[in-house]
């Protein structure tokens, strides 16, 4: 089994804390920063107690910079204030000490640095322990791997070592092939750290704190298959990101050992030099569709919900067999609305308001993606189910929503036929062509977009967009695309701080996080627009300045943009297909629903009518009040 780390600067909080949450989240190794230490109301030897106490060990300890002092001090005292560093260490019971050229005056001659650093090999060996260097692209010493391996193969002492960061060895554009000589008895330590592109300039490199593994755009995995192929056998290490206090220390630690665990795993899969990190891992499982969405409403928003759906043309179609729950069909598209006053939804009314909360997921094997889910630390859902009831396997979501699986291996997919009976139909009218649900939008806080990207990718095969700046009058949102191979489900994760923007406003009712919005699929977006203009559908009004703007943009006909215009209908052209949406107008204080058609290949969202989409909802908000 794979040994898995993470630095104690990733989590905020206090030292106690920081270890509690990371032992909770199933790591068992520790780099211990020394500034987390220094904070600490205790000896280095009850830091040890509390970490062994916890199932953890410290394996690396990180000094601040500059054993040098706040002045130029002479060798004799620098390897005095090292030795101190080394003490403490011991004390620890860590075996490695992570530093680089910039614990030594970088000013000095390279001569004179290694012979600094064979001195402090000596004096971690004359202690029992090890030194791990590690490159820094921004020191005026040891920028590169290269320079770094090269330091400690020309010394070549059995306690000195390299350590590697993920972060700063590909930043850059930089292939993980170029580590490829590094041997094994010179390799200490390992840390994966993301990045959010690659060309990031490596001169501002200094104090930024990188992503979690899998949330940017690294190839981590190559990385991994280099170093695994060495005969690398030490901890893994999620490596030092700084910690906000925004952030939840269980989440950062959560996600912290998902996306290492996930993407440890998914290498060992053709890595054979690479153990799995838990070798009964269940694999990801690839959903293949939006099964339903089910709505928590009252009587009240009940009502409101219903005549947006008939405006619509959603028909009802069935009814719970003993719950005050109804099922909204047209096409593909299943929309659950439950206004029983006992259960989850009921708990998510009260809690939130109306609004969606939960989902299902039509998937290969339904408990094989809880099992994952669970090993993996998202917390399955339970609760009481009626003798003639399904029990539909779940986990919760974001927000604390739920989220159902649907698999065809048992009777779960005839969920409605069990649970639910049909309703006389009262008159057929016409649907409006809406086939199934395009995608799903998320909103929720900046700080918590990563640990919904984690969630999302390290559970199931998806893959991920850039991310995307969305301009709101009010400010910036940020939009990151994420879908299944084959774009059967896409999801939209948005993520808001500014109270004031549309977004933000939706999450000020109460939503730590939500589905703000469901599009549906057209496959003609004309003729659907004119079937819900006869049913007096309720859509955003889009500025006329944005069809003008349109036709020279897109040089399209003349009469093309005054049916676009005559429909608020908005449009967009990449070189792969053309994508049309239309909006309603807002309900339950953000909520809105949209339809969009993509003709050929058209993979996108739209991301240039965001911001004239966000204005309209603006200006409509403004004007209602």
């Amino acid at each position: 089994m794979t040994d898995l780390a993470i630095a104690t600067s990733n989590i905020p909080g206090d030292l106690p804390t920081k270890l509690e949450v990371i032992a909770a989240a199933g790591f068992g190794y520790v780099e211990l920063d020394e500034a987390d230490l220094i904070g600490f109301n205790g000896t280095p030897k009850d830091v040890k107690f509390l970490a062994k106490e916890l199932g953890l060990k410290v394996e690396v300890f990180q000094p601040g910079y500059h054993f040098t002092g706040p002045n130029r001090q002479t060798r004799e005292a620098v390897f005095a204030r090292l030795d101190q560093k080394i003490m403490v260490m011991k004390e620890l019971g860590a075996r490695t000490l992570l530093v680089s050229g910039a614990h030594f005056d970088a000013r000095k001659p390279a001569n004179l640095l290694r012979t600094e650093f064979a001195r402090l090999a000596d004096h971690v060996a004359a202690a029992g322990c090890r030194a791990a260097i590690s490159a820094l692209p921004w020191a005026q010493e040891l920028q590169t791997d290269a320079q770094a391996f090269d330091l400690v193969q020309s010394i070549d002492h059995p306690n000195l070592g390299l350590a590697l960061n993920s972060f700063f060895s590909l930043a850059g554009g930089v292939q993980a092939a170029r580590l490829r000589d590094i041997t094994v008895e010179k390799l200490f330590h390992v840390q994966l750290m993301d990045a959010p592109k690659l060309n990031i300039d490596m001169g501002s490199l200094k104090g930024h704190s990188g992503l979690l593994p899998g949330q940017g755009e690294l190839n981590l995995a190559s990385f991994i298959r280099v170093i695994a192929r060495t005969g690398y056998s030490g901890p893994w290490s999620v490596g030092c990101r700084h910690a906000t206090v925004k952030e939840s220390h269980n989440n950062v630690a959560r996600d912290g050992y998902r996306a290492l665990v996930s993407l440890l795993d998914e290498v060992a899969q053709t890595e054979p030099s690479l153990d799995r990190p838990i070798p009964d891992l269940p694999q990801r499982v690839a959903p293949t569709g939006v099964e339903f969405v089910e709505f928590a409403a009252s009587q009240t928003d009940k009502d409101t919900l219903t005549e947006v759906l008939r405006t619509l043309r959603f028909r009802r179609e069935r009814v719970h067999a003993s719950k005050s729950v109804e099922l909204w069909r047209q096409g593909a598209i299943n929309l659950v609305i439950n206004s029983d006053k006992e259960g989850f939804a009921a708990q998510s009314h009260l809690a939130h308001g109306p609004g969606v909360c939960d989902m299902g997921l039509r998937v290969k094997d339904a408990d094989q993606t809880v099992a994952r889910a669970k090993r993996l630390g998202a917390p399955k859902f339970e609760q009481s189910v009626g003798s003639e009831e399904l029990d539909i396997p779940a986990i919760k979501g974001v927000g604390g929503s739920i989220v159902h699986f649907i698999d065809e291996k048992s009777n779960l997919h005839r969920v409605w036929d069990i649970e639910f009976d049909p309703v006389p139909k009262d008159g057929v009218a016409q649907p409006a062509g809406l086939r199934r649900i395009d995608h799903v939008a998320q909103t929720m806080r900046y700080q918590d977009m990563q640990t919904w990207l984690t969630y999302y990718l390290t559970t199931f095969v998806m893959e991920k967009a850039s991310l995307v700046d969305v301009l709101d009058p009010a400010g910036v949102i940020l939009s990151q695309a994420i879908s299944s191979p084959e774009g059967e489900v896409r999801l939209n994760l948005n993520g808001a701080g500014e109270q004031q923007t549309f977004a933000g406003a939706f999450l000020s009712q109460g939503f730590e996080a939500g589905v703000q919005h469901i599009a549906f699929q057209s496959d003609d977006i004309f003729e659907t627009s004119r079937l819900l203009e006869a049913s007096n559908f309720k859509r955003l009004t889009i500025s006329p300045n944005y069809y003008s703007d349109l036709k020279s943009g897109f040089d399209l006909e003349a009469d093309t943009v005054a049916l676009l215009q005559a429909g608020n209908i908005l449009y967009d052209r990449d070189e792969r297909g053309e994508y049309f949406q239309i909006y309603s107008a807002p309900i339950w204080s953000g909520f809105f629903f949209e339809i969009v058609q993509r003709k050929h290949h058209y993979q996108g969202y739209g991301a240039r009518n965001a911001p004239i989409r966000l204005a309209a909802q603006f200006q409509q908000t403004k004007d209602q009040g």
